[in-house]
């Protein structure tokens, strides 16, 4: 009997492990909330960062064009005025922005991406 006992318990215990291990693997995939919470940030900078550079690092900083792109964590290998820097002369395939944007607007931008950390 109790030998029996044993087995009903792990015929449903194994099921149930399965479906806790799998739940807490999450999906992988990246939410609308996290577009949003990566552009969390001053108001003018996040809309010349819409304005200007979604179409090529994404609309949560997470890049299209290639890795080099991904912005989310560009202040842990860029300072501000390295940003600031490439944004005004431009590097690769990144285009320069110096007589696009106002010495304020990059400035504000690049202070803001410095804190993506």
């Amino acid at each position: 009997m109790i030998h029996q006992i044993s087995k009903a318990s792990f015929a449903y215990f194994i099921p149930f492990m399965l479906v806790l291990a799998l739940a807490g693997c999450g999906s992988g995939e990246k939410s609308a909330d996290d577009d949003k919470n990566a552009l969390d940030g001053p108001s003018e900078a996040v809309s010349v960062y819409k304005a200007n550079c979604v179409s090529c690092h994404g609309t949560g900083l997470q890049g299209r064009v290639g890795p080099a792109t991904d912005l989310r964590k560009v202040g842990a290998r860029m300072s501000a005025a390295d940003i600031a820097q490439q944004i005004e002369e431009g590097e690769g395939s990144m285009p320069a922005f110096k007589e696009r944007l106002s010495a304020e607007e990059i400035a504000g931008l690049s202070e803001w991406l410095a804190g993506k950390k």
